[in-house]
């Protein structure tokens, strides 16, 4: 004990773990940046440890993990505020950083007004972008505009809005895991537009040749994103004082928990305080 462990952090920090526990290092994926997409890969929860033991995620009262795969939670971050951005967060910032830069003035959609996606309304807005939420129905107007500070809001039913905003953003970020149609956010896209895909629909998406390349439009995809990018987000979020909506729950209540997420009745994140719940006891 009061040794330092090995790397970069110390004992007694407080750290936070992502979507990833391990990957080769050797890979080019590993060797710049970019381990989430090593083949390697060993994620966090539901996966299969290199030992062949399952992961086991946040379940626990103790983890053993490669020090690689360990972020600094900066002191003004609440650890509890600092857990959603391990996963939605970078999952959101990865390729609004990668495919958008920090330039500011762009005009940007945040497809989708879930974990991920008020997150996303809240980096766009941080890095200087005119947000647009774009949503399946009016339920969350008055939570995007007034609450997470997004500049405009259009429901996607809304055929006259829809419309009126045709050509009108350099990227929609789509953070909707249910089947939708592309072709009507392709058209809301200026050319050289993007949509940058992280919700994972469980079925294939479609959308029109025509409607991009008469556009020079682009579709793409992230995953999570890198150790190093979630460091970055880390800082990021404490530098600009920002906050997500979170409820931390004891561990008798994930059950619960879970029917309310199936539910959605989240607003947008629950956080497991497993240590909470073991110090009561």
């Amino acid at each position: 004990m009061g040794q330092q462990a090995t790397g970069k952090i110390k004992v007694g920090q407080v750290v936070g773990v992502g979507g990833i526990v391990w990957s080769c290092g050797d890979c080019r994926c590993c060797k710049s940046n970019r381990e989430q997409y090593c083949s390697k890969t060993v994620p966090t929860y539901n996966g299969v440890d290199v030992d062949g033991r399952p992961t086991h995620g946040g379940f626990a009262s103790a983890m053993v993990v490669d020090h690689r795969y360990v972020v600094s939670i900066p002191e003004k971050l609440a650890p509890e505020l600092a857990t959603p951005l391990l996963c939605a967060g970078v999952t959101a910032y990865s390729p609004l950083k990668r495919f958008c830069g920090l330039e500011p003035g762009l005009k940007g959609g945040i497809l989708g007004l879930g974990g991920v996606g008020h997150i996303g309304v809240l980096i766009a807005k941080a890095m200087g972008h005119h947000v647009t939420v774009i949503s399946s129905s009016d339920k969350k107007r008055e939570e995007a505009l007034q609450h997470l500070g997004a500049d405009a809001y259009i429901v996607s039913s809304d055929a006259t809005k829809m419309a009126e905003a045709d050509g009108s953003l350099d990227y929609i970020l789509d953070t909707v895991p249910a089947i939708h149609s592309i072709d009507q956010y392709v058209s809301l896209l200026n050319p050289d537009g993007k949509i940058l895909l992280v919700g994972a629909a469980p079925e294939p998406l479609y959308f029109t040749c025509s409607a991009l390349i008469l556009g020079r439009k682009t579709i793409t995809g992230s995953f999570i994103g890198s150790i190093a990018e979630t460091q970055e987000l880390l800082e990021f979020w404490a530098d600009k004082d920002l906050t997500s909506k979170i409820e931390v729950v004891p561990m008798d209540y994930v059950n619960k928990a879970v029917e309310r997420m199936e539910k959605n009745d989240v607003r947008y994140r629950f956080v497991l305080d497993v240590a909470g719940s073991y110090n009561k006891r």
